[in-house]
């Protein structure tokens, strides 16, 4: 009953015979709370200035520490179609083991005999390279004989040269005698013709004279002729020079020109042959690529494509393989504001599903149940759910992960920040504050040694 009156009842009526008057007003029990009070505030206040260990949460999955170890999907580089399965889901199978065996789809590759076609096309085509090689040394052979013939044309012509330049100055020579012959007839026909006029002589030998100037005058125009005769040949003879070389220039030139067709011929031969080459090497590795192989050791887990005589593109997903070695690791997601609190190394504990674990967020020496990581990656660019993906190594200086683990469970993690005050956390969370900002002690290290 509530004290508000002035009246008091106490005062005015006896309440020491009741049973609930004993109970209340006994000094002993005052005693008890009084002290039950001061102990529970001396708890409180200890407690307030106990350590209390700051974290960081975040909610993930078993994952696998590298990349090659992580559940993959088999794919065919090419379509076609399923014609055998070699294996059944859960099985195992070592890496280049047959899962299935497929064929081709496309019409351009469903030859049998598709690779020995394209053997005897490359085969063709080599000998006709060898064709234009022999026409090649054939043309090289000509060019060589026209040269040479050409030397001997030009030789013959030269002496030929030299023997109408020897006659042109023979005539020459001829002509001048016949010319001095000549002045000497005429020099006695003037003479004789004198002499007959004074008596001298008789009229014979002016007509012996006559007929000798006469005669004289006709060998020499007969000179005259073979000295022009012979310039003629000389220049013929130059003429015959030029002409044999350009009838054997024009020849060779020819010739080379063929040559070069058939080198031209060799090089596309030859590259028709390095193509043919490339095709029989593709198809070889396309029929190679008609049984789907393991790419490593691991276990079936799912045929995503089921049934025979079903078809695909290339590229699409056949068959799902886990991989048995691999690494745990734990793939977890913090808050974009939590993220300048990570660093590598920093110490997690991890709760995994399925696993019964005691967990203290503040005093992680005194929980059960929880496994030890250190941080070996922080994703630098932000996930599609909206928080930074960081990656959990297992710790090996404490307990190892529980052996039945599987890639993909779910985990809870927990990152051990700064120690403080229980009095400091509870005011931090308070006012909303978060966790405080600090550097781990080997950073701060390297920091002040450089």
């Amino acid at each position: 009953m509530l004290n508000i009156s002035q009246n008091k009842l106490n005062q005015k009526v006896s309440l020491e015979g009741y049973t609930a008057f004993e109970k209340a007003f006994t000094s002993k029990h005052n005693k008890l709370f009084n002290r039950f009070l001061g102990l529970f505030a001396v708890i409180i206040g200890i407690t307030v200035f106990l350590p209390w260990t700051q974290n960081v949460s975040g909610n993930g999955y078993v994952t696998t520490l590298k990349p090659d170890q992580r559940p993959q999907t088999i794919q065919s580089p090419i379509p076609g179609r399923i014609e055998k399965w070699y294996v059944r889901e859960g099985d195992f199978v070592k890496k280049g083991d047959t899962i299935l065996y497929i064929s081709e789809i496309k019409n351009e590759y469903q030859d049998p005999q598709l690779v020995e076609r394209i053997h005897q096309q490359r085969d063709a085509k080599n000998r006709s390279v060898v064709s234009y090689q022999e026409k090649i040394k054939a043309l090289e052979n000509q060019i060589t004989a026209l040269r040479n013939e050409l030397k001997l044309k030009l030789s013959q012509t030269e002496n030929k040269l030299k023997q109408v330049q020897y006659k042109v100055k023979s005539d020459s020579i001829d002509f001048m005698a016949a010319k001095t012959n000549l002045d000497i007839a005429q020099k006695q026909y003037d003479r004789t013709v004198i002499l007959n006029t004074e008596g001298l002589k008789a009229m014979t030998e002016v007509e012996t004279k006559r007929l000798k100037l006469q005669e004289t005058q006709a060998k020499l125009i007969s000179h005259e002729n073979k000295l022009l005769a012979s310039q003629n040949e000389v220049i013929n003879a130059r003429l015959e020079i030029r002409r044999i070389s350009a009838e054997y220039a024009d020849k060779i030139a020819k010739a080379r020109s063929n040559r070069f067709t058939a080198e031209s011929n060799q090089f596309e031969a030859e590259a028709q042959v390095s193509k043919l080459e490339n095709k029989s090497a593709n198809y070889k590795i396309r029929n190679a690529l008609y049984y789907i192989t393991a790419p490593q050791n691991g276990f079936i887990n799912r045929a995503i494509k089921g049934g025979v005589g079903e078809t695909f593109k290339e590229g699409e997903q056949l068959v799902g393989i886990m991989p048995s070695n691999y690494d745990l690791a734990v793939e977890t997601y913090i808050h974009p504001i939590d993220l300048p609190l990570m660093h590598l190394g920093e110490n997690v504990r991890i709760q995994f599903d399925g696993w019964p674990a005691i967990f203290f967020s503040g005093w992680p020496n005194a929980s059960f149940g929880t496994y030890a990581g250190k941080i070996v990656a922080i994703e630098t660019f932000i996930s599609d759910n909206g928080k930074f993906r960081i990656l959990i190594a297992p710790d090996s200086s404490e307990n190892l992960w529980p052996e039945n683990i599987r890639v993909g469970s779910g985990a809870y993690t927990i990152a051990l920040l700064d120690d403080v005050p229980i009095w400091y956390e509870l005011w931090r969370q308070l006012n909303g504050f978060p966790p405080n900002y600090y550097k781990p002690t080997d950073q701060k290290t390297t920091k002040n040694k450089e």
